[in-house]
């Protein structure tokens, strides 16, 4: 059997997807609470993401931007969405800016923790991409796009996206 080296490289990127959600998944994470939710989109269902991101974009001042970002999409072997429910850790620390957890959650904020713990998440998947030589980018407007349309389901209130390529050239180094 002989595999050609596209096919290779796209099956070694959608490996590479798959250990950045373990990763997610195993972040440390504030109080040992697991809010973090990922997903990996491909072929059609990345392309479509990508439309739906030029649509999104459109109805914000920003339509450049995610103009550039789904072009980067579309190119990609695959995209890994990562994201976190929020609901307050229990810690009653006051870093969401009210008095306490009971406050964040009946204003329906969002826990500082778990945007750390997000945080904390992307920064272990894409150290895994990194680690395996896949080029990579953290986007908000694929985040963005993905929390417009509840890709990762209604809870889901902040995600960061990452595109995974593996080319000749770095497709998110020149970005126009």
């Amino acid at each position: 059997m002989a595999k050609n080296s596209r096919d290779a490289e796209t099956e070694g990127v959608l490996h590479v997807a798959n250990l950045m959600c373990v990763a997610a998944r195993t972040a440390p994470k504030a109080r040992g609470i697991d809010n973090i939710v990922s997903t990996v989109l491909t072929d059609k269902e990345k392309d479509s993401f990508a439309q739906k991101m030029e649509e999104f974009g459109k109805k914000t001042e920003r339509a450049a931007g995610f103009a550039r970002d789904a072009n980067c999409v579309r190119q990609a072997q695959a995209v890994v969405l990562i994201g976190t429910k929020f609901d307050p850790a229990g810690l009653d620390c006051g870093f969401c800016g009210f008095d306490n957890c009971k406050k964040c959650d009946e204003a329906r904020a969002r826990c500082a923790h778990n945007s750390g713990d997000l945080g904390i998440a992307v920064g272990s998947a894409v150290s895994i991409a990194s680690n395996h030589r896949v080029d990579n980018r953290v986007m908000y407007t694929v985040g963005w796009t993905s929390v417009e349309g509840k890709i990762l389901g209604e809870k889901v209130k902040m995600v960061l996206g990452i595109p995974l390529s593996a080319s000749g050239k770095n497709i998110f180094f020149d970005r126009k």
